[in-house]
């Protein structure tokens, strides 16, 4: 059951029916319009207007109930979510990655190990492996597989792909769109051993997306954990909330007062793609960052976020001019059109118009010092 709009609830209300109790004030509010556009936001309660009918009534108790139930092993939230698309909200729980480690096998105690240890960092968010489950014996901080179909989750066995994808996205709508509670159980999809890990990875890659709030493997393979928890961080990335990185002067291959300046915005995923660059390079540099919200270049310049004013006040906050002999600041492509703007404002460096894209740094640099 789609929620209703200000305006569709204020059809149930006396003042658009015109009826007695129009506009009474006892809710609260000055209207029963404005009534109608705190209740759709739920800021305020049904049982706040006396005058409310009885279907009105059973439309926001149905509402009321939360889609999905959250289910915890172990500290991992699992399910959860109230929203088929993550734009219209935001998703709650990035989808669990479990490992199953059967200790039946002569070889185990390596798998474990393996599990236990993996981790990458990527954005500034360090990943592991969220749960291990456990066959034909327990370990601690693991789950059993027989406690794990105890509780309150939905397991699909993944043998056909369209089957099972269907199966998810029937099982998330009625869970969102009609609130149904016989759908209301987190979902999770097991993966038995395959020795074709490209289809696993495209399978679990479309589950992640649509709509499985646990993949269970009984393979473990570095590269494939890898891709699908790059994929997941992207999936479950709030919108609303950009990823960012400190705004301040970061250095690379220990630089001095005479190497490379590059600027950026706190972008995280704009900072990390050049920053990979710049310790790649056979010369030290530093990397200005400039506080904007976690924009990106040109979005930031968009909304004002990134301007010369903003870019001549973080590097008087961290007093660089007379911290460095270099006076050239290599700025992003993108910002050519912003040169001359910058130029007027930093009177203490020369403003240079650097890549678009962060690949072609390398090149950049060697051209730059031929």
């Amino acid at each position: 059951m789609t929620e209703l709009s200000g305006l569709q609830i204020f059809k149930y209300l006396p003042a658009a029916k015109k009826t007695e109790h129009t506009n009474c004030k006892e809710c609260g509010c000055p209207t029963c319009m404005a009534f109608a556009l705190k209740l759709a936001k739920h800021n305020i309660d049904i049982g706040q207007c006396k005058y409310a009918p009885e279907d009105l009534k059973r439309i926001c108790e149905q509402n009321a109930k939360q889609p999905q139930k959250i289910i915890e092993i172990n500290g991992i939230k699992i399910g959860g979510e109230n929203v088929l698309y993550r734009h219209e909200k935001t998703f709650i729980n990035k989808t669990v990655i479990a490992i199953v480690i059967d200790l039946s096998k002569p070889d185990w105690k390596e798998t474990f190990e393996r599990v236990k240890n993996f981790e990458i960092t990527r954005v500034n968010e360090h990943l592991k492996i969220d749960l291990i489950i456990t066959k034909n014996g327990n370990l601690p901080d693991c789950i059993t597989y027989d406690a794990l179909q105890k509780l309150p989750l939905k397991e699909i066995i993944d043998k056909e792909f369209s089957k099972t994808a269907e199966e998810l996205i029937t099982i998330r709508k009625k869970a969102v769109l009609e609130k149904d509670e016989n759908y209301s159980d987190p979902v999770y999809v097991y993966f038995k051993h395959t020795d074709d890990l490209n289809l696993l990875c495209a399978k679990a890659s479309y589950y992640i997306c649509k709509y499985a709030n646990m993949l269970v493997f009984e393979d473990f393979d570095e590269n494939l954990i890898t891709t699908l928890m790059t994929l997941r961080q992207n999936i479950f990335t709030d919108p609303q909330k950009p990823l960012q990185v400190e705004s301040k002067i970061y250095e690379f291959n220990n630089p001095d007062k005479n190497s490379l300046i590059f600027m950026t915005t706190n972008f995280a995923l704009t900072f990390f793609a050049v920053a990979n660059e710049l310790e790649s390079l056979p010369v030290p540099s530093y990397l200005i960052v400039t506080p904007a919200e976690g924009m990106s270049v040109l979005t930031a310049w968009s909304a004002e976020k990134f301007t010369a004013k903003m870019v001549a006040k973080t590097l008087k906050k961290f007093d660089f001019a007379n911290k460095v002999k270099n006076r050239k600041i290599i700025i992003p492509g993108l910002l050519a059109h912003m040169k001359d703007e910058l130029q007027e404002e930093i009177k203490d460096f020369e403003i240079v118009v650097g890549t678009v894209e962060a690949f072609a740094i390398g090149d950049f640099v060697k051209n730059l010092n031929n």
